[in-house]
């Protein structure tokens, strides 16, 4: 009868699954992203997050070697995610004439605003404020990102202004400076307004006025 009761038992105990090779890696970033959509959290720590995923934090350090690694993890599904739309967006709308540098812009820029209002907790990151008392190279990888991503608006424009403008190259680089800088300040204001102010607020009828 003990036996049978233990069997018992042992069937009605859930069997933890094991994460396969590399889910738990995705889980890690995934809670900590979830973490850092709360605007008003404080500064996020490995037992913070271990608790979270109810596991230990020599759990966490198996996948990653540190926090920092855990950070360049998102910022590398950041990168991957918007040049990968960005490119597309390029390769689709192609074409000759002045406006086509534009309208690629045009999309580029929704996609970056698109992207940060479903992914509140990766806003976070790009604009740096999650960043802050983290590693310095963080902050410097995000500002790299943006760099690449005024050299993109600038390529765009200045291709498409082969043969109007005088100074093709000149242009282009006043107006991606411009966009760039607009693209960063909507973020920012999104993530200090507690995520209220939407950064793709009236963007149609902006980039309008800015792009012509």
């Amino acid at each position: 009868m003990d036996d049978v009761q233990s069997t018992l038992d042992a069937a009605a105990t859930p069997v933890r699954k094991r994460p396969k090779p590399g889910e738990r890696r995705i889980q890690i970033l995934q809670a900590l992203a979830a973490m850092l959509e709360q605007p008003a959290a404080e500064r996020i720590t490995t037992a913070s997050l271990a608790a979270r995923l109810d596991v230990s934090e020599a759990a966490l350090y198996r996948h990653f070697a540190s926090k920092a690694q855990m950070f360049e993890g998102l910022i590398e599904f950041i990168e991957q995610s918007v040049f990968t739309l960005a490119n597309q967006i390029v390769e689709r709308e192609h074409g000759e004439g002045a406006r086509v540098g534009e309208r690629q812009c045009a999309r580029i820029i929704a996609m970056l605003v698109q992207f940060a209002e479903k992914n509140p907790g990766m806003a976070r990151v790009m604009v740096g404020d999650a960043l802050v008392f983290e590693n310095e190279r963080l902050q410097q990888r995000m500002n790299q990102f943006f760099d690449k991503i005024e050299a993109l608006l600038k390529q765009c424009l200045r291709d498409s202004a082969q043969g109007v403008s005088t100074a093709p190259t000149v242009d282009a680089q006043v107006r991606a400076a411009v966009l760039a800088a607009f693209v960063v300040g909507r973020l920012q204001r999104f993530v200090r307004s507690g995520f209220r102010r939407q950064p793709s607020e009236h963007l149609e009828a902006t980039l309008v006025v800015m792009l012509g």
